[in-house]
């Protein structure tokens, strides 16, 4: 259900928000009253969706390059005169169904430096950025594989377990500044990035969440947009779960 004018005078950041999850919740905030700015590494992508959503601007960003991540935020200050809330849903999935001994470091160095450098980055200067105005709200896509783990995703598994704790750590830091830092963990949702998933891994995924369905982007767009909005005020650290069901803690 949308809600009028949720996000009136808010500027938005949502990275990843070409396609998928990060499209999903840049849209419902653009709904709700937002201006939204989508930052993704595809200038096509990028394009096609803030038409569909009425996004306020794009940036072609690679998350894991510090220069990129930095000019981005500070245009975006510069354009649009602030950022209240910053949602990071850039991620791959780095290979699936591989074991840690055929894992090359390669890829697992891949994985880490969008996953997690990229959450650092975007991060430092959102909150650089948010200080001023001592108010921020920013999430994070982590996932129930950094919470358990999934065999044969070592790199992604890893980076999302890292991603948690950065989440934790920087919540502490800031919690008495108005800026709040959160994370999703949700089970298997279905986005594009899933088209590369092995159906091993897939099936394995769905077969321990009691709904035995995936989740849809619209979902994990509800829960987001409350967790950025101005009634989320007491919850900062945290990792929520969009499980169906799968976690229980």
């Amino acid at each position: 259900m949308i809600v009028a004018d949720r996000f009136k005078d808010r500027v938005a950041v949502v990275t990843g928000g070409a396609s998928g999850i990060g499209a999903g919740i840049a849209g419902r905030i653009a709904a709700e009253g937002g201006q939204v700015i989508l930052f993704d590494i595809n200038q096509d992508s990028l394009d096609q969706t803030a038409a569909q959503i009425n996004a306020a601007g794009t940036f072609q960003v690679d998350i894991g390059d510090e220069e990129s991540v930095r000019g981005a935020f500070q245009q975006v200050a510069d354009q649009y005169g602030q950022v209240d809330i910053m949602v990071n849903c850039a991620g791959i999935a780095g290979p699936t169904g591989v074991p840690i001994l055929d894992f090359p470091a390669e890829e697992f160095d891949r994985v880490i430096r969008v996953n997690l450098r990229g959450a650092y980055l975007t991060t430092k200067y959102a909150v650089q950025h948010m200080l001023p105005r001592n108010y921020g709200r920013i999430l994070h896509m982590a996932s129930m594989g950094g919470k358990e783990g999934n065999p044969g995703m070592v790199g992604y598994a890893s980076s999302k377990a890292g991603l948690m704790g950065l989440v934790k750590g920087v919540g502490k830091e800031y919690a008495e500044s108005g800026i709040t830092v959160n994370g999703i963990a949700p089970a298997v949702i279905r986005t594009p990035m899933n088209e590369d998933t092995s159906q091993t891994m897939l099936d394995y995924m769905i077969a321990k969440i009691p709904m035995k369905r995936l989740g849809t982007v619209d979902e994990v767009a509800a829960l987001a947009c409350w967790i950025v909005s101005e009634e989320a005020s007491f919850n900062t650290g945290f990792i929520f779960d969009l499980s169906g069901g799968r976690a229980t803690y």
